[in-house]
């Protein structure tokens, strides 16, 4: 099992245990926990309403790339630990980590 801990715009936190393998990302797993995030593109890498911050466990997680990367440029809120949850795969590197929910409520 994958463990890691997710914060809502409340201040909220909440482990989360998610099996190994599951082939979802991030939103997916926020989406299905019935986490109140937009996510308006479904995952492309668009619309960065889904945004979150890593608090804890950025460097274990594999380096963004460029679309992502662009998305957070349009972002007032965005810094350096922030993220697009879409583009986070659910795998062993989010083992331990912290992530805030920053995106668009829906």
């Amino acid at each position: 099992m994958i463990n890691f801990t997710i914060e809502d715009r409340d201040g909220t936190r909440q482990t989360m245990e998610i099996p190994e393998g599951i082939s979802l990302s991030l939103m997916e797993v926020l989406k299905g926990s019935d986490y109140n995030i937009l996510a308006t593109c479904g995952g492309m890498a668009l619309c960065a309403t889904c945004h979150v911050q890593v608090l804890q466990g950025l460097d274990a997680l594999p380096p963004a790339q460029d679309a992502e990367l662009d998305m957070l440029d349009t972002l007032p809120d965005a810094e350096e630990d922030s993220r697009l949850s879409c583009q986070i795969r659910v795998d062993e590197s989010l083992e331990g980590g912290v992530f805030r929910i920053k995106g668009a409520e829906q």
